[in-house]
């Protein structure tokens, strides 16, 4: 049984709470795409990821975020943002909305996608969003300073578990935690939980509707 939904053609009250038409940027302000659905949990609500069209720049049109990875963009009102640049989206494996409609399919899949992140992680120190490119704890003195820390300073290695690799492990962590990221979000996020059965009922197969009607 899949346990991830999305929502089609399924549309709020307010329109002002619906995050879909959203536009999404990368790095050095790249528009990316706009914001087509969001992928969440059937049982809780809980938005995992964002589906993102690219309007036709990427072969497969759309691809996907990690709902933990954006952040509201402080340039564009109501849009966000991710660390990503379009060759890095290329390197993903094609989203397909259908892989949703089985757990085994979509495991797979998400295990495809992740292991693109092992090979080029993003990372983060801890509370910001500048980038960390030592794989190392400390930057040695006299090297060139990197962008969010400073030579010889010396960096926990707690920062390097949100968003990248763990200082001590080899493990790569794609957060799928979406608190902080802003107020349009936090709105959004809790009228998907609120109408998450209706959602279920409105924006899914009906296969999977009857499978999930007293979810929760």
């Amino acid at each position: 049984m899949a346990q991830y939904g999305i929502l089609r053609g399924y549309r709020f009250t307010e329109a002002g709470e619906d995050i879909r038409g959203s536009k999404l940027y990368g790095r050095n302000d790249e528009k990316l795409g706009k914001i087509d659905d969001v992928i969440f949990d059937y049982f809780t609500g809980v938005i995992s990821y964002v589906v993102v069209d690219t309007g036709g720049w990427l072969t497969t049109k759309k691809f996907i975020v990690p709902a933990g990875r954006l952040r509201t963009s402080t340039e564009h009102k109501d849009d966000f943002v991710v660390d990503l640049n379009k060759a890095q989206i290329e390197n993903f494996p094609p989203y397909q909305e259908a892989d949703l409609e089985s757990e085994q399919q979509w495991t797979d899949y998400e295990g495809r996608y992740r292991s693109k992140w092992e090979s080029d992680p993003v990372m983060h120190r801890a509370g910001t969003d500048r980038n960390i490119t030592p794989a190392t704890p400390q930057v040695p003195s006299g090297s060139a300073p990197v962008r969010g820390v400073r030579a010889g300073e010396n960096v926990d290695a707690g920062a390097f578990t949100e968003g990248g690799f763990a200082a001590s492990t080899d493990s790569v962590v794609i957060s799928q935690s979406a608190a902080g990221i802003g107020p349009r979000w936090d709105r959004f996020q809790d009228r998907l939980r609120e109408r998450r059965k209706e959602v279920i009922k409105t924006g899914s197969t009906e296969e999977s509707a009857d499978k999930y009607r007293k979810a929760g």
